[in-house]
């Protein structure tokens, strides 16, 4: 007898790999929550999730209904603030708005200093 590994195939718009990855993501900022506020009742967490980010917000927004699940979290309104790109070409010296995973310049320089858009953090956490 032997056992192999079988593949599902994925539905399409749901990439499996995304999900995991926002899944982890997802779960962490929910353990940063309860461990500094406890598992006291909240209203509403804001995210700040930068375009450049690789991060899927939908993603973000479908895991955490289910990881705040049995926690103060459970129920909570969850915004989320996705900023802009910004970089700086070393070559052309200027500085431009960035949305896009490909990163190159008008000038057709990929020597950037990405300056603003990856950013993942917690901004606040409204507690009822």
């Amino acid at each position: 007898m032997s056992l192999t590994r079988s593949r599902s195939t994925p539905k399409a718009g749901r990439p499996t790999v995304g999900r995991v990855h926002e899944l982890a993501i997802t779960e962490s900022i929910v353990d940063a929550i309860v461990e500094k506020i406890g598992d006291g009742p909240v209203a509403a967490v804001r995210l700040e999730v930068g375009r450049l980010s690789g991060v899927v917000t939908d993603s973000i927004r479908f895991c955490f209904e289910i990881v705040a699940g049995g926690t103060g979290l459970e129920g909570a309104r969850l915004d989320i603030d996705e900023p802009s790109g910004r970089a700086y070409c070393r070559d052309c010296r200027r500085e431009f708005g960035l949305d896009d995973p490909i990163m190159l310049c008008d000038c057709g320089s990929a020597d950037l200093d990405i300056l603003a858009g990856r950013e993942l953090r917690i901004i606040s956490v409204e507690v009822r």
